[in-house]
């Protein structure tokens, strides 16, 4: 086990796994003698994972869209995850480095471990990238929250949905100016479901990149001013968005909803749902959630469909 790297039972009987940047919850159900047993092997690969990353690290950060493919070929496991669902996103030359999956692959690792028999579902939460386990039949329900301040002082989330294990979703990922991450746009959030949590951690940094528009409010800075080893250089990156007139958060939604359209048709993604200052839009090729509402407001918004019902039991917890 790697010096650095501590490890909790939370009060509730989830684990706490933490080795700097790296900031894990998990949570499972199932046969208490294999759930241990999954929690331990888990934490003995978790120890060695920051020091694999940071070896590779200089090829992490590389523009997957500017270099051939077998310039960026790491040898470690998370890495080629990484570089697998990015190199996706890279496609017509859009810029994206292997750090926009860095966290649903490291989630995404981890859950390997609980996909074993006698563990009905299971999740790992890292950051808010998320990676499931559900056996047949199970499923989770999942709360977006699109302002995590609010979420901090007790707020519920700002919409909810559920995950079937015959739906195929193994990954959950949301990406947003407000999250711990820099984000080239100005959504509030952009949470997108997909068959791995690293595909889906990928996807949702493209689609908020695209929820944008230019108004000489918002505030940007290069992204090596906020912090100096990021890997955007000097690409301006969303630091504060002021109240913006209906008529250019609509235009944001819909340059994000745009580009989340073409990836559920893609089928890169199943669902993605963006907000942006209480208003949503929906990209989805069926229904994948269940009810999606804006607080603040007494009726839904004409950006999404109405709500098939209002049912939360037992949502996974950030």
């Amino acid at each position: 086990m790697s010096a650095g790297a501590t490890r909790r039972r939370m009060a509730d009987g989830r684990w706490h796994f933490q080795h700097g940047p790296i900031d894990c919850v998990i949570g499972a159900d199932g046969d208490a003698a294999a759930i241990a047993a999954a929690i331990d092997d888990a934490w003995s690969r978790f120890g060695g994972i920051l020091a694999e990353l940071v070896g590779e690290l200089a090829l992490l950060r590389t523009d997957l869209a500017s270099v051939e493919g077998a310039a960026v070929a790491p040898t470690g496991p998370i890495a080629r995850r990484m570089v697998a669902a990015c190199r996706a996103q890279a496609a017509g030359g859009r810029f994206i480095t292997a750090m926009a999956a860095v966290a649903g692959s490291v989630a995404e690792e981890l859950i390997g471990f609980f996909e074993r028999p006698g563990i009905a579902r299971a999740y790992v939460n890292n950051g808010g990238d998320i990676a499931l386990h559900l056996a047949p039949g199970a499923s989770f329900e999942v709360g977006i929250v699109a302002d995590p301040e609010r979420a901090l002082r007790g707020a519920g989330p700002e919409g909810r949905f559920s995950v079937e294990a015959a739906s195929g979703v193994r990954g959950v990922a949301t990406s947003g100016w407000r999250g711990r991450s820099f984000s080239l746009g100005i959504a509030d959030s952009v949470t997108v479901l997909a068959s791995t949590a690293s595909v889906a951690d990928a996807a949702a940094t493209v689609i908020a990149n695209a929820v944008d528009v230019d108004d000489p409010r918002i505030r940007r800075l290069p992204a090596n001013a906020v912090r100096d080893d990021s890997d955007l250089g000097a690409r301006l990156v969303t630091r504060d968005v002021p109240p913006l007139p209906e008529s250019l958060v609509e235009l944001a939604l819909e340059r994000g909803a745009s580009e989340g359209a073409a990836q559920v048709e893609a089928g890169t993604v199943h669902a993605a749902a963006l907000c942006l200052q209480g208003r949503v839009r929906l990209c989805e090729r069926r229904a994948a959630f269940d009810t999606l509402v804006e607080r603040g407001r007494d009726r839904p918004s004409p950006l999404h469909q109405p709500p098939a019902r209002l049912a939360f039991p037992s949502p996974i917890r950030t």
